[in-house]
């Protein structure tokens, strides 16, 4: 469990040289950041063979690692073809990501498609259940954590996604607050509405689910449909002040992942603020 609020970036941050994981490690520590997260948004881009080097890299320095696992995941997929591998891609970014050492696994996990939510939840919570067994039969200790989503087509209110942490051991949410924040057209945006999130999580899954977070924030642009990019907060109406206010009057741990596209500028930012 960590023992305080963490701050890193969504991958390698921008200033390492030469691009790799593992400097990619070190230039974290360097900037007295103290977390990154593994993006294997496009595919899972670490092999078996690989993963203890960069487990011990992490280790020697003292960085904790996260993993974001592929973006092309539907729990809700009709085709079961396309279930079967959205199943298979969390499996393998939780497998690399535990080898990683990486405490936490973080998906998006499906869309409506245009079907009744409560249908929805409960295909999700099939596919949950099937990875969560697989994790335990190979032995992968690591959190499960759906995200919640920045447009209301996406699967993952926080009310969603914290109504699955409740039906098993190994699911926690990863709370964007900038997709909650795009998601409902500008609000979930002052330290009021941060609060009652935050109240939501600790009254249904208990204090223990505030001292291991797994948080993302950026900047972000959002239209009347929800989430439209990423920007940097200083450029955006994000009121990133307000959420590290609630953050440190919540006493919340865990891992707070900048996904802003200035990456460690911005994590900085908010570690600075957090400090305050």
């Amino acid at each position: 469990m960590p023992k305080e609020l963490l701050f890193g970036t969504a991958g390698i941050p921008l200033s390492t040289e030469p691009r790799s994981t593992e400097n990619g490690i070190k230039r974290v520590k360097e900037l007295k950041l103290g977390c990154m997260e593994l993006e294997f948004v496009r595919s899972v881009n670490i092999s078996r063979e690989k993963a203890p080097e960069i487990k011990k890299a992490a280790e020697k320095k003292g960085v904790e690692l996260t993993v974001h696992a592929p973006y092309f995941i539907n729990l809700n997929a009709q085709e079961r073809p396309k279930y079967h591998a959205s199943v298979n891609y969390i499996f393998s970014s939780a497998k690399i990501g535990f080898l990683c050492g990486a405490k936490s696994v973080v998906f998006h996990a499906g869309f409506y498609m245009k079907q009744e939510p409560s249908y929805v939840f409960k295909k999700i919570k099939e596919g949950v259940k099937e990875i969560e067994e697989k994790i335990k039969e190979y032995g992968i200790k690591i959190w499960l954590r759906p995200e919640t989503t920045g447009k209301a087509t996406q699967w993952g209110s926080i009310k969603e996604i914290v109504s699955l942490s409740e039906e098993f051991e190994s699911v926690l949410p990863c709370v964007d607050f900038s997709h909650l924040h795009a998601r409902s057209i500008g609000k979930n945006n002052s330290l009021e509405e941060f609060n009652s999130n935050l109240s939501l999580i600790e009254k249904k899954l208990g204090k223990k689910a505030l001292q291991e977070m797994h948080i993302h924030v950026s900047g972000i642009a959002y239209s009347d449909k929800g989430e439209r990019k990423h920007l940097i907060l200083k450029e955006s109406d994000m009121n990133y002040k307000d959420l590290m206010q609630s953050l440190k009057d919540f006493k919340v741990k865990g891992w707070l992942i900048s996904e802003s596209p200035n990456l460690e500028t911005d994590a900085l930012l908010m570690k600075k603020e957090f400090e305050k």
